[in-house]
């Protein structure tokens, strides 16, 4: 694994397929994270509506009489609002793999340093230290090291070894790719997901790299290279792909 100074998590896939990765900056983690705050507040607003709605129609009782009731009916008021901002991050991280709604609409994930779905223990870490990144108040801290760290990375990220990225999702067209090749082609099973996977990251390569992988490849699936120009040679890598 390679880090560069222009903000980005080179890595080698599976399939021995360099990946580079840009790594989300201070505004879209900012704007992820208002968002999922938006979320969050809505889903309380709600639950108090309700709680409010229901002490109405039981015995027309005033929200402020159920909170000042002196039994156990303020927990119960509180206690899933608390739940909600607490472990609303954690869970939809784990359940997401590495996404909140708020990242997903934000086009960022969140990743190890080897650009793969952190663990449940490093997303829990990490969302521990939210309490320490949200000091004095309003995530300043945690704002400040995001700010200045190579990676933009916040305390959390630091303790869990994670950080965000963008999500270059796969285009929807691959898996139809995929499936063609399976049934079209001669390929091996690994040369079909070799190529499928060379032709979905064509375009985070370097023109050096793209080159030297294409000819590679031709030359291992036994194809004859027509081609020199990078363009000419991912047209020929499609046609092999029946794109």
């Amino acid at each position: 694994m390679e880090q560069t100074a222009q903000s980005r998590l080179n890595i080698t896939s599976a399939s021995s397929v360099p990946i580079s990765l840009q790594i989300a900056g201070v505004g879209s983690r900012s704007y992820a994270f208002v968002i999922d705050w938006h979320i969050r507040a809505l889903l309380a607003v709600a639950w108090f509506v309700m709680i409010w709605v229901i002490g109405l129609a039981i015995d027309n009782v005033s929200f402020s009489s159920l909170l000042n009731s002196g039994t156990w009916i303020p927990i119960i008021i509180f206690l899933p609002p608390t739940i909600i901002y607490f472990l609303y991050h954690p869970i939809l991280e784990i359940l997401m793999h590495g996404r909140t709604p708020g990242k997903r609409m934000t086009g960022i994930r969140l990743v190890n340093t080897k650009g793969e779905t952190p663990t449940t223990g490093a997303i829990i870490i990490r969302n521990v230290f939210r309490l320490i990144d949200g000091l004095p108040a309003l995530y300043a801290l945690g704002f400040c090291f995001a700010m200045f760290t190579k990676n933009h990375m916040r305390i959390g990220d630091l303790a869990a070894g994670t950080l965000l990225v963008f999500d270059n999702k796969p285009r929807t067209s691959t898996a139809k790719y995929a499936r063609q090749l399976v049934t079209d082609s001669n390929m091996s099973l690994q040369d079909q997901e070799l190529l499928v996977e060379l032709l979905e990251r064509w375009k985070q390569l370097n023109s050096k790299t793209r080159v030297s992988l294409a000819q590679q490849f031709l030359r291992r699936v036994g194809v004859e290279r027509k081609y020199l120009d990078e363009k000419l040679l991912e047209k020929q890598l499609r046609e092999l792909a029946g794109q």
